[in-house]
Order: structure tokens, then C-alpha cells, then sequence
């Protein structure tokens, strides 16, 4: 508390709040852009902070990104492409209550639950960060293994009700995760001669495609319209919004608490915080009937994750200066440009700047609410656009983002061939999330699996030795197991549920 009025005076200096202002604007535009991402929001931003103050430095960072990965939902929920990889999670569910006429709704959930979700991450940031930090520490390549292979047993729950038809989908995506040079050999594999496959598929452009092209070349074959709601139609709701985020208030809690101690972890970040949230949540969910037909509490889970992660990944940051994400990646080097060295003594050297940090978080997440009722004055504008006007604008949008990742046409071709896979398997009643969520993991499980069993030399009772490993390994079998016997019985008993 005794730094706490000091810090106050700092966020308030005219520079700091302009600062935050700006930058929340800056990433409201970049985040709602499909295929720009909170990480590039920040990067964008790192030369503009060498003209600005440590606090408005930072401030800047924080403001762009938390925006950012609230306005990575607009797109999402108007023309079913993610703005942001943790978008992708529920994209389905916020698209389809859309096309019901329901964008006002769908944004003003997503605002505030990304609100919520921040605030939460940002007291368990305040409160906690010391001994949190010490926990994440203490995660070796076991317990990333584990924890990504949990987040891929996601992929049994994003299913919907065919397991068949989404494991065939989940290995689809860890096939396209193969493309590129093996991680201990440098092999190249599934490259065919091609140079720009080396590093592997580009991320982006494969989301852009499958979410995206789908729905163009439905529109172009079939004639079915993109969106049924009209500019008309789009109403604000935000008291609708609020009596749905109270009804589900444990799930926004739940997920605020999963968001937050996912981003902790070095290198988990928003997007398998928003995965596991979602899949969790439908997994216990009361209204198992009404996933996929365009159910809010999916939205709720997802929002409320992302940017909790967000607060999250600051924790071992600030704490040991190991990146929860790439987003403190780049925030860790402007603090050193800035003289704010990172590390335990940070609460005693600057601990004035570190609290004035921790208010710019709430200060960031309480403006989601008014770039909310923007947002929904944007989707009157873009849901009032006639199909014929928007499908060419959407093509070009996606060419363009798929383009701009890595200034190469590898990426039109990458979001061309996958957005076509995507189209036909969808015609065939295949899933996509469980592709997406394949390929966002499946390196990170094999990169884990292999420093794993090279250190253990082949024992896979090395997997169990350590205390946390051996719990997250319990759990992951036990998903697993009962995912299977949920499924045997349900075929050697047609009557059961659950």
C-alpha cells in the first residue's frame, strides 16, 4: 500500500494516460484485422517506445495487447475468421449466434467477459506473483509435455458428437504440425523440395484458411448468404450480455482461474488457455444439446480465458524474467531498454513502477467496455453490407493477412490448399477446431516428448518421477480413458447418456 499512491500519480501523468489511449485504439485496429495478432500489435509498437517514458513504455504494451486480443473476437463473431490464434476456440459458437441476428450480444459478452477475465488475471498478478512465478519455475519439459498433451485431449471434448470423426480431424492437424524439419534430427519432412516449408506451416494463413474460405466458396457455390442478421437487426444488448455472464458466472471464474494459471506457464499463452477453457467448460456444461448451435457459455469460457492468460504470462516476467508468452518477450527487452530490469529485485529497486504497471492493467481491461459499444457500431456497419460486396472483400482481406505474416506468397498458397481441405471436410461432417487446436499443439507435444524421452533415455517411467509430472500424467490418462469408455459404451449401449 505504500507504493500504491505513488504509483497512482504516475499512471495519471498526462503521457502515460495519452499513451494508453493511443495504444488501445492502435490495437483495437490491429486485433480486429484478420491475421494480425497481439504479438504483432506489440512488436509494432517497440519503436514508438523508445521516444516515450519507462511507465508509458510499458503502459503501451499492456493497453495494445490486452485490446488486441478482445478485438481479434469482431471478426470472429461477423465473419467467422479468428483475429487472434485463441479466437479460433469460439469462433463456432459466436458466428453461429450471429447469423441469428444476435452480433450485439455476442460482442457485448465478449467484452465484458474480457474485461472480467483481465481484471481477475491482474489481481492474481498483484497478489500473487512471487510464489506463483516460483511454481512455474519448478515445470521441466515433463510437465510441458503433459500440459500440452491435456490441452490436445481438448480435442475429445471440441468434437461435438462424433469422437470418430474429431480424433480423424485432431491427427489431420498433427500431420499438418509434422511439416518442416524434425526437431531433433533437422530432417526435413513433408517438405517436398519446397524451401519456404522448412520452418513449417505458417500458422496464420492455415487459420485464415480454414475458417474463412469455407465460407466464401460456400457462398459462391451454393449462394448461401455469409450472414442472415442485417445491419437492422444489430441492437445493443448489454443487459442480455450481463444476465447471461451472471448466469454463468462459475464459468467465468473457472475460466478466469484456468487463463490465469495456463499464461503463468513459460510459453503456454492465451491460446491453449483459451482451448483448454472452452473444452473444459463444454466437458461440464448442463446444456450439453446446445454446443454448436450457437451457445454463449463457449463464448463466455474462451473470452474470459484469453485475457486472463494475458495477466498470467506477466507473472514470471516481471518476477525471473523468463517470458510467459511472446508478447512479455518483447516486453521483458523494452523493460531493460528502459532501465527496468526484470527479476526479484524489480519490487525493491522500481517497485513504484512495477504497482503503476499493475493499475495500467485494470486501467486497460475497464476500456475493453466502451471499445465494446464500438465494436458493436462496427458489426451495424459490416453486417449491413450485401453478400456480393462482402464475399470479394472478405477474399482479398484473407489474401492479404495470409500475405502479410510473412511478407511471402508461401502463405496465400498455405491458406488456398487448407481452406479448400477445410471446405470439403466440413461438407463431409468433419469438425475443424480439433484440426486447429492439432496443429497450434502438436509441435509443442513433440518438441516436449523428445527432450523428455532423450533425458530418460527411452524410460517412460521417467514421465512419473516428478510430483507435478506424475498428477498432470494421471489426469491426462484418466481423460483419455474415460473419453474411451464414454464412447465403447455409448455404441454397445445406444440408450446411455452422458
Amino acid at each position: 500500500m505504500d507504493y500504491l499512491v505513488p504509483a497512482l500519480r504516475l499512471v495519471l501523468q498526462p503521457d502515460t494516460l495519452l499513451a494508453v489511449m493511443l495504444a488501445s485504439l492502435f490495437g483495437f485496429i490491429v486485433g480486429a484485422l484478420p491475421g494480425l495478432t497481439a504479438t504483432m500489435a506489440v512488436a509494432l509498437l517497440v519503436p514508438i517506445t523508445f521516444m516515450l517514458s519507462p511507465l508509458a513504455a510499458i503502459a503501451s504494451i499492456v493497453a495494445a495487447s490486452a485490446m488486441a486480443m478482445f478485438a481479434g473476437d469482431i471478426p470472429g463473431a461477423l465473419l467467422r475468421i479468428p483475429g487472434t490464434p485463441a479466437s479460433a476456440a469460439y469462433v463456432e459458437e459466436a458466428y453461429l449466434l450471429t447469423r441469428s441476428g444476435r452480433a450485439g450480444y455476442v460482442l457485448g459478452v465478449n467484452a465484458i467477459c474480457s474485461m472480467i477475465g483481465g481484471v481477475i488475471g491482474t489481481v492474481v498478478l498483484i497478489l500473487a506473483a512471487p510464489l506463483l512465478a516460483d511454481v512455474a519455475l519448478k515445470f521441466s519439459v515433463f510437465e510441458f509435455f503433459w500440459l500440452s498433451f491435456l490441452g490436445l485431449s481438448a480435442g475429445a471434448f471440441v468434437a461435438g458428437d462424433s469422437p470418430v470423426k474429431g480424433a480423424i480431424a485432431m491427427l489431420i492437424g498433427l500431420l499438418i504440425a509434422t511439416v518442416g524439419m524434425d526437431y531433433s534430427s533437422g530432417f526435413a519432412r513433408f517438405t517436398f523440395g519446397n524451401s519456404n516449408l522448412l520452418e513449417g506451416i505458417s500458422f496464420i494463413p492455415a487459420l485464415i484458411g480454414m475458417f474463412a474460405l469455407p465460407e466464401i466458396l460456400r457462398s459462391m457455390l451454393k449462394g448461401t448468404a455469409v450472414l442472415s442478421a442485417t445491419g437492422a437487426t444489430v441492437t445493443d444488448d448489454w443487459r442480455g450480455a450481463l444476465r447471461s455472464i451472471f448466469q454463468y458466472r462459475r464459468v467465468v471464474l473457472r475460466s478466469s482461474a484456468l487463463g490465469t494459471g495456463i499464461g503463468i506457464l513459460p510459453g503456454a499463452g492465451a491460446d491453449i488457455a483459451a482451448w483448454i477453457s472452452f473444452a473444459v467448460a463444454r466437458r461440464f456444461s448442463r446444456e450439453p444439446k446446445k454446443w454448436g448451435t450457437g451457445h454463449i457459455e463457449g463464448v463466455i469460457a474462451g473470452s474470459s480465458a484469453n485475457n486472463a492468460a494475458l495477466g498470467g504470462a506477466w507473472i514470471p516476467a516481471l518476477v525471473f524474467a523468463i517470458p510467459g508468452d511472446t508478447i512479455t518477450a518483447i516486453a521483458i527487452g523494452v523493460l531493460y531498454l528502459k532501465g527496468m530490469n526484470p527479476g526479484p529485485a524489480v519490487f525493491i529497486n522500481n517497485a513504484d513502477l512495477v504497482y503503476a504497471v499493475f493499475l495500467v492493467f485494470i486501467l486497460a481491461n475497464l476500456l475493453l467496455l466502451p471499445f465494446g459499444w464500438i465494436a458493436v457500431r462496427l458489426a451495424k456497419v459490416v453486417l449491413g453490407i450485401p453478400r456480393d460486396l462482402l464475399m470479394p472483400a472478405l477474399l482479398i482481406l484473407a489474401i492479404v493477412g495470409a500475405f502479410a505474416i510473412d511478407n511471402d506468397f508461401s502463405g496465400v498458397w498455405i491458406m488456398l490448399i487448407l481452406g479448400v481441405l477445410a471446405y470439403v471436410l466440413e461438407e463431409c461432417g468433419f469438425p475443424i477446431a480439433p484440426i486447429v487446436l492439432g496443429i497450434v499443439l502438436g509441435k509443442i507435444v513433440e518438441q516436449n516428448l523428445v527432450q523428455a524421452m532423450i533425458s530418460t533415455q527411452g524410460n517412460l517411467l521417467g514421465f512419473f518421477e516428478r510430483p507435478i509430472s506424475a498428477v498432470l500424467g494421471v489426469v491426462t490418462i484418466l481423460v483419455w480413458g474415460y473419453t474411451i469408455l464414454r464412447w465403447t459404451l455409448r455404441r454397445t449401449r445406444p440408450g446411455l447418456k452422458g
